[in-house]
Protein backbone atom coordinates (compact mmCIF):
# COMPACT_ATOMS: atom_id res chain seq x y z
CA UNK A 1 0.00 0.00 0.00
CA UNK A 2 3.17 2.12 -0.14
CA UNK A 3 2.65 5.57 -2.26
CA UNK A 4 -1.00 5.18 -3.08
CA UNK A 5 -3.97 6.63 -2.36
CA UNK A 6 -5.46 5.27 1.01
CA UNK A 7 -8.85 5.69 2.90
CA UNK A 8 -9.63 5.02 6.25
CA UNK A 9 -12.69 5.41 7.92
CA UNK A 10 -14.48 3.79 11.06
CA UNK A 11 -18.19 3.10 12.20
CA UNK A 12 -18.81 2.67 16.00
CA UNK A 13 -20.19 -0.54 17.31
CA UNK A 14 -23.08 1.00 19.13
CA UNK A 15 -26.07 -1.19 17.77
CA UNK A 16 -29.10 -0.22 15.49
CA UNK A 17 -27.53 0.84 12.35
CA UNK A 18 -29.65 2.79 10.40
CA UNK A 19 -30.21 4.46 7.28
CA UNK A 20 -28.51 7.55 8.22
CA UNK A 21 -25.36 5.50 8.35
CA UNK A 22 -26.27 3.26 5.22
CA UNK A 23 -26.34 6.76 2.77
CA UNK A 24 -23.94 8.57 4.63
CA UNK A 25 -21.31 6.00 5.06
CA UNK A 26 -21.64 2.20 4.04
CA UNK A 27 -22.93 3.15 0.44
CA UNK A 28 -20.01 5.54 0.24
CA UNK A 29 -17.48 3.04 1.71
CA UNK A 30 -18.02 0.48 -1.38
CA UNK A 31 -17.62 2.99 -4.04
CA UNK A 32 -14.80 3.82 -2.77
CA UNK A 33 -12.87 0.20 -2.29
CA UNK A 34 -13.35 -0.08 -6.24
CA UNK A 35 -11.49 3.01 -6.45
CA UNK A 36 -8.63 2.67 -3.97
CA UNK A 37 -6.79 0.87 -1.25
CA UNK A 38 -9.73 0.89 1.79
CA UNK A 39 -9.22 0.16 5.58
CA UNK A 40 -12.52 0.33 6.99
CA UNK A 41 -12.45 -0.62 11.17
CA UNK A 42 -15.17 -1.00 13.92
CA UNK A 43 -14.17 1.55 16.02
CA UNK A 44 -14.91 -0.56 19.48
CA UNK A 45 -12.38 1.86 21.47
CA UNK A 46 -14.49 5.09 20.81
CA UNK A 47 -17.41 3.71 21.85
CA UNK A 48 -16.01 3.02 25.29
CA UNK A 49 -15.65 6.70 26.16
CA UNK A 50 -19.07 6.43 27.45
CA UNK A 51 -20.19 3.22 29.06
CA UNK A 52 -21.39 -0.22 27.05
CA UNK A 53 -22.65 -3.28 28.56
CA UNK A 54 -19.66 -5.79 27.67
CA UNK A 55 -22.02 -8.40 26.39
CA UNK A 56 -24.03 -5.81 23.66
CA UNK A 57 -20.75 -4.90 23.07
CA UNK A 58 -19.34 -7.85 21.62
CA UNK A 59 -22.80 -8.35 20.14
CA UNK A 60 -22.57 -5.01 18.21
CA UNK A 61 -18.87 -5.85 16.92
CA UNK A 62 -20.16 -8.38 14.94
CA UNK A 63 -23.16 -6.77 13.73
CA UNK A 64 -21.58 -3.54 12.42
CA UNK A 65 -19.11 -6.02 10.57
CA UNK A 66 -22.23 -7.58 9.36
CA UNK A 67 -23.68 -4.49 8.02
CA UNK A 68 -20.02 -3.93 6.41
CA UNK A 69 -20.61 -6.74 4.37
CA UNK A 70 -24.32 -7.23 3.79
CA UNK A 71 -23.75 -3.03 2.37
CA UNK A 72 -21.37 -4.88 -0.20
CA UNK A 73 -17.76 -4.54 1.46
CA UNK A 74 -15.62 -7.51 -0.10
CA UNK A 75 -13.00 -8.63 2.62
CA UNK A 76 -10.92 -9.56 -0.10
CA UNK A 77 -10.52 -5.85 -1.52
CA UNK A 78 -11.01 -3.90 1.86
CA UNK A 79 -9.18 -4.60 5.26
CA UNK A 80 -11.77 -5.08 7.86
CA UNK A 81 -10.94 -5.48 11.03
CA UNK A 82 -12.12 -3.74 14.46
CA UNK A 83 -10.41 -1.33 16.22
CA UNK A 84 -9.07 -2.75 19.60
CA UNK A 85 -7.29 -5.68 17.97
CA UNK A 86 -4.21 -3.37 16.76
CA UNK A 87 -2.78 -2.44 19.85
CA UNK A 88 -1.18 0.48 17.70
CA UNK A 89 -3.99 2.40 17.94
CA UNK A 90 -3.49 2.82 21.31
CA UNK A 91 -0.10 3.30 21.25
CA UNK A 92 0.39 6.08 18.77
CA UNK A 93 -2.70 7.85 20.49
CA UNK A 94 -0.82 8.36 23.14
CA UNK A 95 2.43 9.90 21.54
CA UNK A 96 -0.48 12.15 19.64
CA UNK A 97 -1.78 13.20 22.90
CA UNK A 98 1.68 14.57 23.74
CA UNK A 99 1.98 16.22 20.33
CA UNK A 100 -1.87 17.66 20.46
CA UNK A 101 -1.98 21.40 22.49
CA UNK A 102 -4.80 21.25 24.90
CA UNK A 103 -5.93 24.89 23.11
CA UNK A 104 -6.78 22.46 20.02
CA UNK A 105 -9.36 20.01 22.16
CA UNK A 106 -11.01 22.65 23.92
CA UNK A 107 -11.87 24.14 20.29
CA UNK A 108 -13.68 20.79 19.83
CA UNK A 109 -17.56 21.55 19.68
CA UNK A 110 -18.39 17.66 19.40
CA UNK A 111 -17.11 17.55 23.18
CA UNK A 112 -19.31 20.51 24.29
CA UNK A 113 -22.35 18.89 22.42
CA UNK A 114 -21.69 15.46 23.86
CA UNK A 115 -20.77 15.86 27.19
CA UNK A 116 -23.13 18.87 27.73
CA UNK A 117 -23.21 21.00 30.66
CA UNK A 118 -22.15 18.66 33.17
CA UNK A 119 -18.52 18.32 31.40
CA UNK A 120 -16.63 17.75 34.49
CA UNK A 121 -18.26 14.11 34.62
CA UNK A 122 -17.54 12.95 31.11
CA UNK A 123 -14.34 10.59 30.68
CA UNK A 124 -11.21 12.09 29.55
CA UNK A 125 -11.65 9.26 27.02
CA UNK A 126 -14.26 11.39 25.51
CA UNK A 127 -12.30 14.79 25.54
CA UNK A 128 -9.51 13.34 23.85
CA UNK A 129 -11.37 11.12 21.27
CA UNK A 130 -10.06 13.05 18.59
CA UNK A 131 -6.81 12.64 18.96
CA UNK A 132 -7.51 8.31 19.16
CA UNK A 133 -8.97 9.50 15.91
CA UNK A 134 -6.34 11.24 14.69
CA UNK A 135 -4.24 8.07 15.39
CA UNK A 136 -6.48 6.19 13.32
CA UNK A 137 -5.55 8.14 10.60
CA UNK A 138 -2.40 8.32 10.70
CA UNK A 139 -0.99 4.60 11.95
CA UNK A 140 -1.82 3.95 8.40
CA UNK A 141 -0.41 7.00 6.36
CA UNK A 142 -3.91 7.19 5.39
CA UNK A 143 -4.24 9.78 2.42
CA UNK A 144 -8.45 10.03 2.61
CA UNK A 145 -10.97 10.13 4.51
CA UNK A 146 -14.43 10.14 4.31
CA UNK A 147 -16.22 12.87 6.38
CA UNK A 148 -19.52 13.90 7.33
CA UNK A 149 -19.70 17.83 8.53
CA UNK A 150 -19.69 16.43 12.22
CA UNK A 151 -16.41 15.03 11.62
CA UNK A 152 -14.46 18.15 9.28
CA UNK A 153 -13.37 19.55 12.52
CA UNK A 154 -11.92 16.43 13.69
CA UNK A 155 -9.93 15.72 10.62
CA UNK A 156 -8.59 19.41 10.84
CA UNK A 157 -7.43 18.26 13.97
CA UNK A 158 -5.28 15.27 12.15
CA UNK A 159 -4.14 16.89 10.15
CA UNK A 160 -2.49 19.81 12.67
CA UNK A 161 -0.83 16.98 14.84
CA UNK A 162 0.75 15.51 11.52
CA UNK A 163 2.03 18.62 10.35
CA UNK A 164 3.47 19.75 14.35
CA UNK A 165 4.80 15.66 14.35
CA UNK A 166 6.42 15.87 10.90
CA UNK A 167 8.25 19.68 11.95
CA UNK A 168 8.70 19.14 15.81
CA UNK A 169 10.55 16.54 14.71
CA UNK A 170 12.34 17.68 11.07
CA UNK A 171 10.50 14.82 9.21
CA UNK A 172 8.86 16.32 6.11
CA UNK A 173 6.04 14.47 4.87
CA UNK A 174 6.74 11.62 7.46
CA UNK A 175 2.93 11.68 7.78
CA UNK A 176 0.85 12.80 4.93
CA UNK A 177 -1.87 15.56 5.95
CA UNK A 178 -5.06 13.17 5.29
CA UNK A 179 -7.65 14.69 2.87
CA UNK A 180 -11.54 14.87 3.22
CA UNK A 181 -13.43 13.06 0.84
CA UNK A 182 -16.83 14.73 0.97
CA UNK A 183 -19.65 13.14 -0.88
CA UNK A 184 -21.89 15.03 -3.50
CA UNK A 185 -25.10 15.07 -3.84
CA UNK A 186 -26.17 13.72 -0.85
CA UNK A 187 -27.66 15.49 2.48
CA UNK A 188 -27.51 14.56 6.06
CA UNK A 189 -30.23 11.76 7.21
CA UNK A 190 -32.76 13.64 9.58
CA UNK A 191 -34.96 12.09 11.55
CA UNK A 192 -38.48 11.21 11.18
CA UNK A 193 -39.69 12.82 13.85
CA UNK A 194 -37.70 16.04 13.66
CA UNK A 195 -36.27 17.29 10.32
CA UNK A 196 -34.37 19.57 12.13
CA UNK A 197 -32.15 16.40 14.31
CA UNK A 198 -29.94 14.34 12.70
CA UNK A 199 -31.27 10.97 12.54
CA UNK A 200 -29.34 8.92 15.20
CA UNK A 201 -29.65 5.82 17.11
CA UNK A 202 -29.67 7.50 20.32
CA UNK A 203 -33.15 8.65 20.02
CA UNK A 204 -35.34 7.48 22.02
CA UNK A 205 -38.52 6.50 19.73
CA UNK A 206 -37.57 3.85 17.35
CA UNK A 207 -40.17 5.00 14.97
CA UNK A 208 -37.69 8.52 14.57
CA UNK A 209 -35.48 6.59 12.36
CA UNK A 210 -35.25 3.59 9.62
CA UNK A 211 -33.29 0.56 11.07
CA UNK A 212 -31.11 -1.78 8.36
CA UNK A 213 -32.51 -4.54 10.27
CA UNK A 214 -36.09 -3.67 9.90
CA UNK A 215 -39.01 -5.30 8.31
CA UNK A 216 -41.20 -4.15 5.33
CA UNK A 217 -44.53 -3.92 7.42
CA UNK A 218 -42.20 -1.94 9.73
CA UNK A 219 -40.67 0.54 7.37
CA UNK A 220 -44.20 1.08 6.14
CA UNK A 221 -45.45 1.76 9.08
CA UNK A 222 -42.75 4.37 9.92
CA UNK A 223 -42.90 5.99 6.97
CA UNK A 224 -46.82 6.74 7.08
CA UNK A 225 -46.14 7.68 10.72
CA UNK A 226 -43.23 10.34 9.78
CA UNK A 227 -43.98 13.71 10.53
CA UNK A 228 -44.26 16.09 7.36
CA UNK A 229 -46.62 18.73 6.80
CA UNK A 230 -49.94 19.87 5.50
CA UNK A 231 -49.09 21.88 2.08
CA UNK A 232 -48.70 19.55 -1.11
CA UNK A 233 -45.50 19.10 -2.41
CA UNK A 234 -44.07 22.22 -4.24
CA UNK A 235 -42.30 22.58 -7.45
CA UNK A 236 -39.44 24.76 -6.48
CA UNK A 237 -36.31 24.12 -3.87
CA UNK A 238 -36.67 27.47 -2.64
CA UNK A 239 -40.22 26.49 -1.11
CA UNK A 240 -38.60 23.68 0.60
CA UNK A 241 -36.80 26.37 3.06
CA UNK A 242 -39.32 26.47 6.28
CA UNK A 243 -40.18 22.68 5.65
CA UNK A 244 -37.21 20.51 7.28
CA UNK A 245 -39.73 17.15 7.61
CA UNK A 246 -40.58 17.52 3.77
CA UNK A 247 -37.24 18.56 2.76
CA UNK A 248 -35.67 15.80 4.86
CA UNK A 249 -38.27 12.86 3.31
CA UNK A 250 -37.72 14.22 -0.50
CA UNK A 251 -34.12 14.14 -0.05
CA UNK A 252 -33.94 10.31 1.66
CA UNK A 253 -36.00 9.42 -1.99
CA UNK A 254 -33.75 11.33 -4.30
CA UNK A 255 -30.67 9.70 -2.65
CA UNK A 256 -32.05 5.93 -2.66
CA UNK A 257 -33.07 6.59 -6.18
CA UNK A 258 -29.94 8.24 -7.70
CA UNK A 259 -31.69 11.71 -8.76
CA UNK A 260 -31.38 15.20 -8.16
CA UNK A 261 -34.13 16.78 -5.86
CA UNK A 262 -34.84 18.96 -8.59
CA UNK A 263 -35.93 15.59 -10.60
CA UNK A 264 -38.17 14.22 -7.53
CA UNK A 265 -39.89 17.68 -7.16
CA UNK A 266 -40.67 17.47 -10.67
CA UNK A 267 -41.95 14.10 -10.43
CA UNK A 268 -44.33 14.80 -7.38
CA UNK A 269 -44.91 18.95 -7.36
CA UNK A 270 -48.93 19.33 -6.17
CA UNK A 271 -49.26 15.92 -4.68
CA UNK A 272 -49.87 14.72 -1.85
CA UNK A 273 -47.51 13.61 1.15
CA UNK A 274 -49.90 10.15 1.01
CA UNK A 275 -49.16 9.34 -2.21
CA UNK A 276 -44.90 10.05 -1.79
CA UNK A 277 -44.93 8.00 1.11
CA UNK A 278 -46.06 5.07 -0.87
CA UNK A 279 -43.02 5.65 -3.21
CA UNK A 280 -40.83 6.25 -0.88
CA UNK A 281 -41.59 3.32 1.37
CA UNK A 282 -41.23 1.05 -1.72
CA UNK A 283 -37.69 2.56 -2.55
CA UNK A 284 -36.75 1.98 1.12
CA UNK A 285 -37.74 -1.81 1.34
CA UNK A 286 -36.32 -2.56 -2.30
CA UNK A 287 -32.67 -0.80 -0.70
CA UNK A 288 -33.27 -2.04 3.52
CA UNK A 289 -34.62 -4.92 3.18
CA UNK A 290 -31.79 -6.85 1.47
CA UNK A 291 -29.09 -5.43 3.30
CA UNK A 292 -30.91 -5.90 6.59
CA UNK A 293 -31.57 -9.73 5.13
CA UNK A 294 -28.00 -10.40 4.93
CA UNK A 295 -27.01 -9.22 8.23
CA UNK A 296 -29.30 -11.71 9.51
CA UNK A 297 -28.09 -14.27 7.81
CA UNK A 298 -23.90 -13.20 8.69
CA UNK A 299 -25.11 -12.82 12.43
CA UNK A 300 -26.00 -16.63 12.56
CA UNK A 301 -22.40 -17.25 11.25
CA UNK A 302 -20.44 -15.59 13.83
CA UNK A 303 -17.31 -18.06 13.26
CA UNK A 304 -17.30 -16.52 9.57
CA UNK A 305 -17.24 -12.97 11.13
CA UNK A 306 -14.79 -13.75 13.48
CA UNK A 307 -12.53 -14.97 10.78
CA UNK A 308 -13.02 -11.32 8.40
CA UNK A 309 -12.47 -9.53 11.36
CA UNK A 310 -9.45 -12.07 12.59
CA UNK A 311 -8.13 -11.60 8.41
CA UNK A 312 -8.09 -7.58 8.58
CA UNK A 313 -6.64 -7.54 11.96
CA UNK A 314 -3.51 -9.74 10.44
CA UNK A 315 -3.37 -7.34 7.88
CA UNK A 316 -4.00 -3.94 9.35
CA UNK A 317 -1.14 -4.87 12.11
CA UNK A 318 1.47 -5.46 9.34
CA UNK A 319 1.02 -2.22 8.33
CA UNK A 320 0.32 -0.65 11.59
CA UNK A 321 3.95 -1.84 12.90
CA UNK A 322 5.98 -0.85 10.07
CA UNK A 323 4.91 2.80 10.73
CA UNK A 324 4.77 2.87 14.53
CA UNK A 325 8.42 1.18 14.47
CA UNK A 326 9.92 4.35 12.11
CA UNK A 327 7.38 6.69 15.04
CA UNK A 328 9.42 5.03 17.29
CA UNK A 329 12.70 5.79 15.60
CA UNK A 330 12.28 9.35 14.83
CA UNK A 331 11.22 10.05 18.22
CA UNK A 332 14.03 8.53 20.19
CA UNK A 333 12.28 5.78 21.78
CA UNK A 334 14.43 1.93 22.20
Amino acid sequence: MKNKNLTFSGVQPTGNLHLGNYLGALKNFVDLQNKMECIYCVVDLHAITVYQKPSELKENILETTAAFLASGLDENKSIIFNQSSVSGHAELAWILNCICRVGWLNRMTQFKDKAGKDKEKASVGLYIYPNLMAADILLYKATHVPVGEDQKQHLELSRDIAQKFNRDFQVENFFPLPEPIIQKNISRVMSLRDGLKKMSKSEESDFARINLRDSKDLIMQKIKKAKTDSLPIPEKKKDLINRPEALNLLNIYSDLTKKSLDVTLNEFQGKDFSVFKKKLSEALIEIVCPVGEKIEKLMKDKTFLQKVLQKGTENAYKIAEENLKKTREIIGLL
